[in-house]
């Protein structure tokens, strides 16, 4: 028998964030945050990845397992506690993604004891959520495919299939680890980036969201947080992994290009902008209009005036 998909209804601001990958030092600032803004636990949500290409997963995933109530598995985590031979990441084969993952994922194999494998295998690939009378569903990439990357720039029909699939009113996703936040036939994708490296547009910052309900949809709302990258990067040279994954933490560009469409190559290096989106579910006969057509995908963030143009793809 299946298991059943937890449900969460949340009751006020919740906060969202995506891929620690092992970095202990931003998720120590984003755990930090939520404790300023008065977020409790049972009001954070991780949308998988806690292990990664940073140099402290036992420590991370300690910090993640006492301090967020609700974590959704992640490729990264299936792949360990399953006892897989790479972190199942997606990336094409013979790539530089997929070279550099090796190392960083035998130094978490290394790692990890039977705990922390066992909580990782106890994860729920899907967490449903009501908010302000919304139904949405938490998953990692893709409904059916834990590791399948989906951008901003990825075709409007398919997030509009993985959508359907999950029958709520909207998606809540990770492992892309870009932030952006759409409405598809007025439904939402929203991927709050991650928290473990910087968005490829050229600063160190990592990105998180908070979703709050107001009278007549959500609020949502893309925060940048800035935290001590120099010591993660430090970490990272000092436990022998990849140099490539101390530079990107320090420069805020990702090794390599190698998963991204080409509309997130030729932005990479332009800066992110903090932001806010508002969504709301489109009127019955705006429905019934939008059954008739093909899918249509509305930007919500970020916008054009929120994106300043930086270093060019190299």
């Amino acid at each position: 028998m299946p298991r059943p998909i937890p449900l969460l209804r949340v009751d006020g601001p919740l906060m969202v964030f995506g891929g620690p990958y092992s970095n202990l030092e931003a998720t120590r600032a984003v755990l930090g945050e939520a404790a300023r803004l008065e977020i409790p636990a049972d009001r954070i949500i991780c949308t998988g990845d806690v292990v990664a290409y940073g140099a402290d997963p036992a420590a991370t995933v300690a910090l993640v397992r006492g301090s967020v109530r609700h974590v959704v598995m992640g490729n990264c985590e299936q792949s360990i506690a399953a006892g897989f031979a790479d972190c199942g990441c997606g990336f094409p084969v013979g790539s530089t993604c997929e070279r550099l993952s090796a190392a960083w994922f035998a130094h978490a194999t290394r790692e990890l004891n039977a705990d922390a494998r066992a909580w990782m295998a106890d994860l729920p690939r899907r967490i449903n959520i009501e908010i302000g009378g919304y139904r949405l569903a938490v998953i990692h990439g893709g409904v059916d495919i834990m590791n399948r990357f989906i951008f901003a720039s990825t075709v409007t029909a398919i997030k509009f299939k993985e959508i359907r699939k999950t029958a709520l009113d909207g998606v809540i996703a990770g492992h892309c680890g870009l932030p952006f936040t759409q409405a598809i036939n007025g439904q939402l994708w929203h991927n709050a980036g991650a928290i473990g490296t910087p968005a490829n547009d050229g600063t160190p910052r990592v990105w998180f969201s908070l979703l709050r309900a107001e009278a007549d949809g959500i609020a949502i709302e893309h925060r940048a947080l800035h935290y001590d990258f120099a010591t993660a990067a430090a970490k990272i040279r000092g436990a022998g992994l990849p140099e490539e994954y101390a530079a990107s933490l320090e420069t805020g560009l990702w090794p390599s290009c190698d998963v991204l469409p080409s509309k997130e190559v030729h932005e990479r290096g332009a800066a992110l902008e903090p932001g806010s989106a508002f969504w709301s579910r489109p009127l019955r006969s705006e429905k019934a209009s939008r059954r008739r057509r093909s899918p249509v995908c509305t930007q919500l963030w970020p916008r054009d005036d929120c994106v300043q143009l930086g270093t060019s793809p190299t």
